[in-house]
């Protein structure tokens, strides 16, 4: 008898008597991966995208997604790595976010990225400028001639802080010297004595800011009111804001600056089914995800679905809006 033949006939019956037998022993599909590029991992962002991961991998089980927050340089190198295929969502600023749609500033060599895709708005972040208090600094105007920290190039901060020189007509020239220290080092060089200026694009309160107001007298200075009005009247992407008194030691008044918006974005890449369950994951546990990191408290879910998000909204995101009656219905025509 032919061994192999009798072999494959014995198979075929048993599974028809038990066809249990098929799937029984299959291994259950490991969770796919999805990524989220955030900063530096004593600013906001990270803490932030790890909020986020932390509620989606609950339910990693189920949905069949698992994630990873990444601590990168900031919101340049995370579109450039979106760009790139390089991860999945990105935590950025919202002015980085239209740059990049639209191909303009730092983005203008490499053209709009008509790719990219909204998920949703988080906090506000402040323009923070933070100086000994014994540099004779009192508002931005004067730092000029002093050494200022002004962030790596990967960095939001250092870009913004490029926007405000080019509308003051400054050049890193202005500057006695520049550092480029990421986050998690300017605290111990203002205090150290090494620079006379420390500078922030930032949810506020903030660890670094924190751990500078707390280890040597230093204080927010304000932009100047020309300058924030230049900004924010002719940039959609930029909206006043102020940095509260009492938030930090030594700085008992509110400091009037501009702001962006943090922004969660993806590609056209994302699967729709896998930005639907990360939002959802998120507004369903909206109470828990508020308490999450003090910036995040004053979060309102229907802004979260449209301020500064210059790119449209993903297929996946705008179908859970959708279904939570999160969305604005379109106005009829005239």
């Amino acid at each position: 008898m032919n061994r192999p033949g009798f072999t494959i006939l014995l198979s075929m019956l048993m599974l028809l008597v038990h066809p249990c037998l098929a799937t029984e022993e299959a291994p259950a599909a490991e969770p796919s991966t999805i990524t989220i590029g955030t900063g530096s991992e004593i600013g906001v962002y990270y803490p932030l995208g790890k909020a986020i991961c932390g509620l989606v991998n609950r339910e990693r089980d189920q949905v069949g997604i698992r994630c990873l927050a990444i601590n990168t340089e900031g919101s340049v190198y995370n579109l450039n790595a979106l760009r790139a295929g390089e991860l999945d969502m990105a935590l950025v600023q919202s002015d980085w976010q239209y740059h990049d749609f639209y191909g303009t500033n730092l983005f203008k060599n490499k053209g709009p990225d008509k790719r990219l895709r909204a998920v949703f708005a988080a906090h506000k972040e402040s323009f923070t400028v933070v100086v000994g208090h014994n540099s004779g600094i009192k508002s931005f105007d004067d730092l000029k001639g002093k050494r200022v920290n002004v962030g790596n190039p990967g960095s939001g901060q250092r870009a913004t802080l490029e926007v405000v020189m080019e509308v003051k007509g400054w050049t890193m020239n202005d500057f006695a010297a520049t550092t480029e220290l990421p986050a998690v080092e300017q605290a111990q060089s203002l205090c150290d004595g090494q620079a006379d200026a420390i500078i922030f694009i930032v949810g506020h309160p903030n660890q670094s800011i924190l751990e500078a107001t707390a280890a040597c007298d230093s204080v927010i200075v304000p932009l100047d009111s020309a300058t924030i009005a230049k900004l924010v009247d002719t940039r959609p992407y930029y909206s006043h804001a102020v940095v509260r008194g009492g938030l930090y030691r030594g700085n008992p008044e509110d400091v009037e600056t501009f702001g962006v918006t943090a922004t969660l974005v993806t590609t056209e890449r994302t699967p729709e089914a896998t930005v639907y369950e990360a939002v959802k994951a998120v507004f369903e546990n909206f109470e828990e995800f508020r308490t999450l990191h003090p910036s995040l408290v004053g979060l309102d879910k229907k802004a979260m679905t449209q301020d500064g998000l210059s790119a449209p909204l993903h297929p996946g995101a705008m179908r859970y809006y959708e279904e939570a009656g999160l969305l604005q219905p379109p106005k009829p025509a005239q």
